[in-house]
């Protein structure tokens, strides 16, 4: 059961509104009429963010991959910010105040700062990413209400962002419909427990999936899709980015999987870095991705064999 804290709330200071906080675990931000927090600008997209309450109790602020952005006291925010009384958010040209008489808890940090940048970009790390999608998301959007709408994406991203952590993930962005997380390979020896990882969290985040379209009243199962790959990556920044040819891959792998049949698409580098003596539930298929001339090989495979699979490896 999550703490309680019935005294957090956004204030509107232009119309003196307040938006409470006190129940519930996700609260949406937008124009649109099913947004708990509404704001009456064309500036601010339909769903342009996600107010969160963690485990700890603490609030996180995530942006939804908007027009104009959203800003914590004057920066802009790309993966989710844990929030602290008095902090100042802008959304399009809306201006909100969180007010919470509760500290924010030990685990204000958004991520595992295990490998964390500083604001410098740094070259030539090794990395896994990992890109995650819901499928038909604008069809979605379209037939069922702005309060659903925000009920399912707010949950799913609460999940995929849990289960992205526990994994260890460096890093997590939330783009629109998907989601994606960053493992950095700092220590050689742990490359193949790392992808692993990142395997283990797109299953989970399958069979998040699932949970989440059984619970709600969905006209369709909520589908995702997944593409991963193993490169080296541009990090760091204030926004702890991550650009480069093995994101763009990531990114191009989950488009694939469209067309491949089967849920996730794991990118060469990334599946020579398991080190299988036998391809197991993988399937071996030349691609063409968007933007690249050449074929590139990618290992297709269901999530319902990829949780098996996971579940016979050693621990």
């Amino acid at each position: 059961m999550l703490p309680e804290n019935p005294d957090a709330y956004l204030s509107h200071e232009p119309t003196g509104r307040r938006f409470a906080l006190a129940n519930g675990q996700t609260w949406a931000i937008g124009r649109g009429d099913g947004c708990q927090v509404a704001l009456d600008s064309r500036s601010v997209s339909r769903l342009h963010a996600l107010i969160q309450r963690k485990d700890a109790g603490d609030f996180q602020l995530v942006d939804l991959g908007s027009r104009n952005g959203s800003f914590i006291n004057g920066k802009r925010v790309s993966v989710p910010v844990v929030l602290r009384d008095l902090d100042r958010l802008v959304v399009g040209d809306q201006e909100l105040v969180f007010r919470s008489s509760a500290p924010a808890g030990k685990d204000a940090s958004v991520m595992d700062l295990r490998n964390a940048p500083t604001t410098a970009l740094h070259s030539n790390r090794l990395t896994t990413i990992l890109v995650v999608d819901i499928r038909d998301y604008t069809p979605l959007a379209r037939t069922i209400s702005e309060s659903l709408l925000s009920q399912t994406i707010g949950t799913w991203f609460l999940r995929s962002g849990q289960i992205v952590q526990r994994q260890g993930s460096w890093a997590q962005k939330y783009i629109g419909d998907a989601v994606m997380a960053i493992w950095v390979h700092d220590d050689a020896s742990r490359v193949a427990a790392d992808v692993r990882s990142a395997l283990a969290a797109a299953a989970e985040i399958a069979t998040a999936t699932e949970e989440i379209s059984g619970a709600l009243p969905l006209p369709a199962p909520l589908r995702i899709g997944a593409g991963m790959n193993t490169g080296q990556a541009i990090l760091g920044g204030a926004d702890y980015t991550a650009m480069g040819d093995a994101v763009n891959t990531a990114f191009r792998l989950e488009a694939a999987t469209k067309t491949l049949g089967g849920g996730m698409a794991v990118g060469d580098p990334s599946f020579r870095e398991l080190k299988l003596a036998a391809p197991g539930p993988f399937t071996r298929r030349e691609v063409e991705l968007k933007g690249y001339e050449a074929l590139s090989t990618a290992w297709a495979v269901s999530f319902e064999d990829l949780r098996a699979f996971l579940a016979d490896q050693p621990r």
